[in-house]
């Protein structure tokens, strides 16, 4: 096992393991509870980590945590005509998933 993220932020220690499980890499956070011990115990200890199970997925968990998000025009759902930013895939409002744009 190995450690890809560290963060004071619980928020984004659990966005950074969603980040990594959408990309099939199986992942466990730990010391999540550990904020509460802030001042007691040394600052290192206290920040969440999203560790992977397998050695062998550490270079792509570094990749795609690193990776800029996605940019672009916000796009209107065909179903509903509601509108979304470029980094959903799917419908917020109904659920239809979104269709790729022309080339």
């Amino acid at each position: 096992m190995k450690r890809v993220f560290s963060s004071y932020n619980l928020i984004l220690a659990h966005h950074a393991r969603n980040l990594l499980e959408a990309e099939g890499i199986e992942t466990e956070l730990r010391n999540q509870m550990l904020s509460s011990a802030m001042g007691e115990l040394p600052p290192a200890e206290c920040q969440a980590e999203v560790w992977v199970l397998n050695d062998e997925d550490a270079a792509r968990a570094f990749g795609a945590l690193r990776r800029p998000p996605p940019v672009g025009p916000d796009w209107e759902c065909e179903s509903c005509g509601e509108s979304a930013g470029p980094q959903f895939t799917q419908c917020w409002n109904c659920g239809a998933l979104r269709t790729p744009a022309p080339r």
